[in-house]
């Protein structure tokens, strides 16, 4: 992988990409023609660990192995297209879970050397900054770029397809993993996002509930002191009662409350790193990107300050290789046309 490209593809019009990504605990297989999806499948072992309260590594691997020839097969078979007809592969390389991310590059290595195929190594991280630009979409760079995900949280400065500038990150807790932590503090499972979604619509915010830590000048992230806010806010409401956990209507407020200030953070924080850099377009990615409060806020923050938004689909927020696809075909043309 320290050359992306192992060989030419002297086509770059109908392309046909496989993608393959394995990062954590979704197995997944694309094929995507000129940027546009034609299968997108997806398998996944959240099942496996909702009993854990987070993603078991050994679990996952093993769900890889034995899932991937399926989810490659389905992927196929959705798009019409034979191994022989690929003209790219892409998949995820980094970052991950060593083990799964192995699965996902044994098998791109295994198809690219049999068929003589090219393989690109894609960061997975920007591959979900890339979900906003699958299909029709046209962003132009430069742009900020904010991926919002179960292990990352990070704000970045996009040049181009291949030039990106951390601004900032969490420096604890990524966003997605605090869901999941006070999803757990409520006694409401895994994972957290959508779960606190659904029980926030019928509680009340209280805004001076929760602290929104802002680092002053910087434009990173923590989601520590969030966290340790709900854990004294239920132990609270414990206090001097017999129940084990907070009642419906306390469950719901402090779900609402939580996600009240996390959004607020991730809007702020982003629009902020838009007026910094005088850069006019913004892009959200990964699995808390679905929120639907935040694309609420967002949008509407957005507007006001004269920002254009970009967001994926949100079956394209979470884990999957259309992304991977996507990417990688963008990558290998600008590089082998020598942009």
């Amino acid at each position: 992988f320290k050359n992306p490209c192992i060989s030419v593809c002297k086509k770059f019009k109908n392309m046909y990409v496989l993608g393959i990504e394995t990062s954590c605990d979704e197995t997944a297989v694309a094929v995507t023609k000129d940027n546009e999806i034609l299968a997108n499948s997806v398998s996944s072992s959240v099942h496996l660990h909702k009993d854990f309260g987070g993603v078991i590594p050994e679990i996952a691997c093993r769900y890889h192995v034995e899932y991937i020839n399926y989810v490659l097969k389905e992927a196929l078979a959705t798009a019409r297209v034979g191994l022989d007809e690929i003209d790219l592969i892409a998949v995820t390389l980094k970052p991950g879970l060593v083990g799964a991310l192995l699965v996902g590059i044994s098998m791109a290595k295994a198809l690219s050397l049999a068929k003589k195929i090219p393989l690109i190594g894609i960061d997975h991280l920007r591959a979900h900054l890339y979900a906003a630009c699958i299909g029709k979409k046209r962003v132009s760079y430069p742009f900020i770029g904010l991926v919002i995900s179960g292990g990352h949280t990070s704000l970045y400065l996009v040049r181009d397809v291949d030039r990106y500038k951390l601004l900032g990150q969490t420096l604890d807790d990524a966003a997605g993993e605090a869901f999941d932590k006070v999803a757990k503090l409520l006694n409401l499972g895994y994972p957290g996002g959508p779960i606190i979604q659904e029980r926030a619509k019928r509680g009340k915010v209280d805004k001076f509930l929760f602290p929104k830590s802002n680092f002053d000048k910087t434009l990173n992230f923590s989601f520590s002191g969030i966290k340790t806010s709900v854990l004294y806010h239920v132990r609270y409401l414990l206090k001097g009662k017999l129940a084990a956990k907070p009642s419906e209507r306390e469950v719901n407020n402090v779900a609402a409350s939580f996600q009240d200030t996390m959004t607020d953070i991730l809007t702020e924080k982003a629009i902020e790193a838009c007026r910094r850099e005088r850069v006019k377009r913004l892009v959200l990615g990964g699995g808390v990107s679905a929120n639907a409060l935040l694309r609420k806020k967002i949008s509407r923050r957005a507007v006001e300050s004269g920002i254009k938004l970009f967001l994926p689909e949100k079956k394209l927020c979470l884990d999957n290789a259309a992304m991977v696809a996507g990417l990688g075909s963008a990558l290998y043309k600008k590089r082998r046309e020598g942009r």
